[in-house]
């Protein structure tokens, strides 16, 4: 199972309450889950509830079947206090189902506008990471100070970096 993020994935659903969603297939233009995420990947959603204010945006499973289904694991948030929203409560509205990143999940790799992106260094001081034109790590600068470290084509001998992302 991997988290799987796409373009264009959007269904329709009818399913009432707070549990799994049942998926009634692509919208318009769009692709099912299945095609786009895969079966058994995890992706984040959102969920609208057409005609009203009702929202959640969370991380889901897939599952290819009949019908196919998105579990919702987790709620990231929603218009019901970030807790799951009981759907089609009132009625039977359509809900529209499609692939986000939600924004809590980018702070920390959204660009500066000077194409830079920005990090907390190890003693906590704002810092940034310059990327070169092919979106390469240049160096890392903390705050106009000169470079903690440089390599335009590469890390030097004995000299590792590793980054990781935390989802």
């Amino acid at each position: 199972m991997a988290l799987v993020l796409n373009d264009r994935v959007k269904e329709t659903s009818t399913t009432q309450g707070t549990g799994t969603l049942n998926l009634a297939g692509a919208a318009t233009g769009f692709e099912t889950f299945v095609a786009g995420v895969g079966n058994s990947n995890t992706t984040y959603y959102c969920i609208f509830e057409q005609g009203t204010n009702n929202f959640e945006v969370g991380l889901g499973t897939v599952t290819d079947a009949t019908p196919d289904t998105l579990a919702r694991n987790s709620v990231i948030s929603s218009s019901n206090s970030d807790s799951l929203v009981n759907f089609n409560s009132g009625g039977s509205n359509t809900l529209d189902v499609f692939c986000t990143l939600p924004a809590n999940k980018t702070m920390d790799m959204v660009l500066t506008t000077q194409g830079d992106m920005p990090y907390a260094s190890a003693a906590n001081t704002p810092a940034r990471l310059a990327l070169g034109s092919a979106g390469h790590i240049l160096q890392v600068n903390s705050g106009g100070n000169a470079p903690e470290w440089a390599a335009s084509s590469g890390a030097t001998a004995g000299f590792a970096v590793a980054m990781a992302i935390a989802l």
